[in-house]
């Protein structure tokens, strides 16, 4: 990363498929820009779910040398945004996390959010956001999963629009797709 663009505000979107890597790299990614660091993480906690609270210990556990601030934001992501200092790396962890939060949500509520959000970007200092890539399989058989995985292949993709760098992390390895690819135009739906 050159002088500019370690003080130029961005938005960097970090996708890919579960366990892929995807937080360390975006974590990595906040760590070069040598601003203060807030983590803001969508997950609600579940004591009664000890994978998932082991897989949060995971994810504390690697960021506890690096000073990290850590926010739980896990509905009113756009307020966040808006309300945390402009010279902080803001990494959101992450975009799937929060759909499956809002599922309950009716869709012009839904849309509202995602619009709150996409718009809060402009307002902000470097943020990165983790997401799930869950559009690549089957499509789910119930309405619920096609619901999540409608909603975020669409927020993914709005993300993707404003974001300055998209990354694919898979196979070990974190794709450029903003030099590899061709950005497509906003979606119409």
């Amino acid at each position: 990363m050159n002088a500019e663009e370690a003080t130029t505000p961005r938005v960097i979107l970090v996708t890919g498929p579960a366990r892929s890597g995807k937080s360390e790299w975006a974590e990595m990614l906040a760590i070069e820009t040598h601003k203060p660091k807030i983590y803001l993480a969508t997950a609600r906690v579940n004591q009664n779910d000890s994978d998932w609270v082991a897989r949060i210990a995971k994810h504390v556990y690697r960021r506890s040398h690096q000073r990290w601030k850590t926010w739980e934001v896990p509905i009113l992501l756009a307020e966040a945004l808006l309300e945390a200092p402009k010279d902080s790396c803001l990494l959101v962890d992450s975009l799937g996390t929060w759909v499956a939060n809002l599922l309950a949500e009716e869709d012009a509520t839904w849309e509202q959010m995602q619009r709150d959000l996409i718009l809060a970007c402009a307002e902000v200092g470097d943020v990165i956001f983790v997401a799930e890539e869950a559009g690549w399989g089957v499509v789910p058989a119930y309405p619920s999963g096609r619901k999540f995985r409608d909603r975020l292949g669409s927020l993914v993709r709005s993300v993707g629009a404003i974001a300055h760098t998209t990354y694919l992390v898979t196979g070990g390895h974190a794709l450029n797709l903003s030099r590899l690819g061709t950005r497509l135009p906003p979606s119409s739906d």
